[in-house]
């Protein structure tokens, strides 16, 4: 895999020798597709993949072209995303646990929150602490086992979430306008592929 700076971490990088590598034209160690693909772009990983054609030219960076926009993108929307949370005090985990309490629409146990956030044990109970405090969610011990405790949103709760999430949405809708539906719908599937795939080879915690 390759990092949104660019750095592979992936040991099974193509060499010289490697499957899919082209040495027509001069293009040694990188196919000639995925060099006319950088040359025509001018975005962020564009100008960092022609960096490391430049100096590793043994390297197939096709993956970075991927792996490294996903990366980019998703940290320059969370950044702009980020600011009704931020107006609202709350970090970006905390409400990943109201609005799964919110979405599913009923009581969750500390567990099941964890799974769904793909939190730690840890992290999560430290959020609850913090989003009780605040009076967004309460806890209820449980009739049959004391050690077990069941999480739902207050008033206040669910009024935050439902007051935050359209302004986001509104922001991701602007965001995707440049593309037309259909190109959005095929993007849409063509990650869904893939993480699919990666959900069904890693595992993050809590899950």
């Amino acid at each position: 895999m390759t990092a949104a700076n660019g750095r592979t971490t992936d040991g099974n990088a193509h060499t010289g020798r490697g499957e899919g590598v082209d040495t027509r034209a001069g293009h040694v160690g990188i196919s000639e597709s995925a060099s006319e693909r950088v040359v025509g772009s001018d975005d962020t990983m564009a100008a960092v993949v022609r960096q490391w054609q430049a100096v590793r030219p043994d390297l197939d960076t096709g993956p970075m072209e991927i792996i490294g926009r996903i990366n980019r993108c998703a940290a320059l929307l969370q950044q702009a995303e980020d600011a009704p949370l931020r107006r609202a005090g709350l970090t970006r985990p905390e409400f990943d646990v109201l609005g799964t309490l919110r979405r599913t629409g009923h009581e969750l146990t500390p567990s099941e929150i964890a799974r769904e956030t793909f939190s730690s044990g840890a992290a999560v109970a430290k959020r609850l602490k913090q989003l009780t405090e605040r009076g967004l969610v309460e806890r209820r011990g449980d009739t049959r086992d004391r050690r077990v405790a069941h999480v739902r949103l207050t008033d206040e709760g669910r009024d935050l979430v439902d007051g935050i999430l359209p302004e986001q949405l509104s922001y991701e809708t602007t965001v995707l306008s440049g593309t037309d539906l259909g190109r959005q719908r095929e993007l849409a599937d063509l990650l869904a592929e893939l993480l699919g795939q990666l959900e069904s080879r890693l595992r993050l915690p809590g899950a």
